[in-house]
C-alpha cells in the first residue's frame, strides 16, 4: 500500500502537513460540532450530567485514538480505518469499514451543516432580518423547504477544497483559533451567571440518560479520524500522525467539558429543551449586547464551516484510497496535477453532501453518523489486536501502552455505545449495510485489484 503511493507519479498527493497542521485538521474536524450543534439535543436526554456524557464519549474516542495512532504509524497512507482494515483483515472487511466511513463522514458533514441555519438566523436578527422558514429548514419542519445555509456552507467548503489542501489547511488553522477563542469567551460569560444549584439533580434520567447522550454526541469525536486520512500529505506521517491524533483528543475533550459545565451552570437543564442555538442565546441573555451576540454567532458559523472543510476533506481522501483498490469508480482517485487534489471526487462528494444537508433533519443524521463511526472505530481496535498476534515483529513508530488492554477496552466501549442507540438507528444502519453488501458483490468485488487477480499473481504480489 505504501509502495502504491510512492509509485503514483502524477497521481501523487503533495506532502505539506507537519504535526501542527495535522493537529489543526483533527481539532478543526472535531471542536465545535458537539457543543454548537448537538448540545441542545443532548441536555434534555442526559440532564445536568451532560458533561459526563462528553467525558464518556471522549474516553471511548481516546481509547480508539490510541489504536489509530499505532495503526497510523504502521500504515501511513490515506484512507484511515479503511486502509488499516484492508492491510490487516482483508478486502471484504475493509469494504464494510469503508462503507461505514462513507456514512460517518458524509452524513456528519451534513449534520454539522444543518446546524448552521440557527446561527445564521441569530446573526441576521442583530440587523433585524431573519430567514423565512422555507429557507431555514428542510421539509421535515413546518413551512420548511430547504436548509439554504447548510447548502451554502457545504458548497463553499467544496470549492475551497478543490483549490488545494495547503490553502484549505491555512484557512482551517485560522478558523480553529477563532473557535477556540469564542468557546473560551462563552465560558467566561457563562461563568458570570453560574449557579451550582443547576446541577441538582445531576442525573434526572439516570445513568441510562447519560449513556444514551454519550452515544449521540460521539460523532463529535471523529476529528482524529480525519487527521489519519492525511497520511499521504504528511511530511513525516510515522512520527507526526500519532502525536497529532492524541494531542487533538486532549484539546477537544477539555474544551467540550469546560463549555458543557459552564452552560449548565448558567441555565437550568430544562431550558435547553426549547433552545435552537443555546450558546448564542445564553450569551445574549447574559450580556444583553448585540455586538457580543453578533460576534459569537458569526464566529460559530465559521466554526461549523471549519468542521465541514476538514471532514469533507477526509471523505474525499478515503474514496481516493478505495478507488485505488478498485472498490469504487476510478474517477474518485484522479488527482489534479495543478492543485494536487482529487477534483472530481471532491466535487461529487460535496454535491451529494450538500443535497443531504439541505433536506434531511439534524437528529437522524447525527444518530446515523454515531453508529457508523463507532463500528469503524471498533474494527480498528480489532485490527490492532490482530496485528499484535499475527505480526508482532513489525516496526511500530508508536505502540499503545498496557499491552492488549487499550484496544480491547476501545472495542468494548464502542460496542457498548452502539447498543445504547435507538432501534430506528439500528434499522437504518442495517439497511445501509445491506446496500453496501449488494454494491460490494455487484461492483466492488468484480473490479477490485485483489478480486481480478489469479491466485498465482496474488501470491507473487505479496512477495514482491
Amino acid at each position: 500500500m505504501i509502495k502504491d503511493t510512492e509509485d503514483a507519479n502524477s497521481q501523487e498527493l503533495r506532502r505539506t502537513f507537519g504535526v501542527f497542521q495535522l493537529t489543526m485538521i483533527s481539532v478543526g474536524a472535531t471542536l465545535g460540532t458537539g457543543i454548537l450543534v448537538i448540545l441542545g439535543e443532548a441536555v434534555p436526554i442526559a440532564g445536568p450530567g451532560v458533561w459526563i456524557a462528553f467525558i464518556l464519549a471522549g474516553i471511548t474516542a481516546l481509547l480508539s485514538a490510541v489504536s489509530y495512532a499505532e495503526m497510523a504509524g504502521m500504515v501511513p497512507v490515506s484512507g484511515s480505518s479503511y486502509s488499516y482494515t484492508y492491510a490487516t483483515l482483508g478486502e471484504g472487511v475493509a469494504w464494510v469499514c469503508g462503507w461505514c466511513l462513507v456514512l460517518e463522514y458524509a452524513v456528519s458533514v451534513a449534520a454539522v451543516a444543518v446546524g448552521a441555519a440557527d446561527y445564521v438566523n441569530e446573526t441576521l436578527r442583530i440587523f433585524g432580518f431573519e430567514l423565512p422558514p422555507a429557507l431555514a429548514s428542510g421539509p421535515d419542519q413546518p413551512g420548511g423547504v430547504i436548509n439554504l445555509p447548510a447548502l451554502i456552507v457545504v458548497v463553499l467548503a467544496t470549492i475551497l477544497l478543490m483549490r488545494g489542501a495547503k490553502e484549505s489547511g491555512v484557512v482551517n488553522t485560522i478558523i480553529v483559533f477563532v473557535k477556540i477563542g469564542i468557546l473560551v469567551f462563552f465560558s467566561i460569560v457563562a461563568f458570570t451567571a453560574f449557579k451550582a444549584g443547576n446541577f441538582e439533580p445531576l442525573l434526572p434520567m439516570g445513568a441510562a440518560g447519560v449513556t444514551a447522550a454519550a452515544s449521540i454526541v460521539f460523532f463529535s469525536y471523529i476529528g482524529f479520524d480525519a487527521a489519519s486520512t492525511a497520511g499521504e500529505e504528511a511530511k513525516n506521517p510515522k512520527r507526526d500522525l500519532p502525536r497529532a491524533i492524541i494531542l487533538s483528543m486532549v484539546i477537544v475533550t477539555s474544551m467540550y467539558v469546560l463549555v458543557a459545565v459552564t452552560a449548565i451552570g448558567a441555565r437550568e437543564w430544562q431550558w435547553f429543551e426549547t433552545s435552537t442555538a443555546p450558546l448564542v442565546q445564553i450569551v445574549h441573555e447574559i450580556t444583553q449586547s448585540n455586538f457580543a451576540v453578533f460576534l459569537f454567532a458569526a464566529s460559530s458559523v465559521l466554526a461549523i464551516f471549519s468542521v465541514v472543510i476538514t471532514v469533507l476533506y477526509g471523505q474525499s481522501r478515503i474514496l481516493l484510497t478505495m478507488s485505488r483498490d478498485g472498490m469504487v469508480p476510478r474517477f474518485f482517485g484522479v488527482v489534479s496535477p495543478r492543485t494536487g487534489t482529487p477534483l472530481i471526487g471532491t466535487l461529487v462528494t460535496g454535491t451529494l453532501v450538500a443535497i443531504t444537508a439541505a433536506l434531511i433533519p439534524l437528529g437522524e443524521l447525527a444518530n446515523a453518523t454515531s453508529i457508523g463511526t463507532l463500528f469503524a472505530f471498533c474494527l480498528v481496535n480489532v485490527a490492532v489486536i490482530y496485528l499484535r498476534v499475527t505480526k508482532p515483529e513489525l516496526e511500530r513508530s508508536f505502540k499503545a501502552p498496557l499491552g492488549y488492554t487499550i484496544p480491547i477496552l476501545g472495542a468494548l466501549a464502542c460496542a457498548f455505545l452502539m447498543l445504547n442507540l435507538s432501534g430506528i438507528t439500528w434499522a437504518v444502519f442495517g439497511i445501509w449495510m445491506l446496500v453496501g453488501v449488494l454494491i460490494y458483490f455487484a461492483y466492488s468485488r468484480r473490479h477490485s485489484r485483489v478480486g481480478t487477480m489469479s491466485d498465482a499473481d496474488y501470491r507473487t504480489s505479496l512477495s514482491a
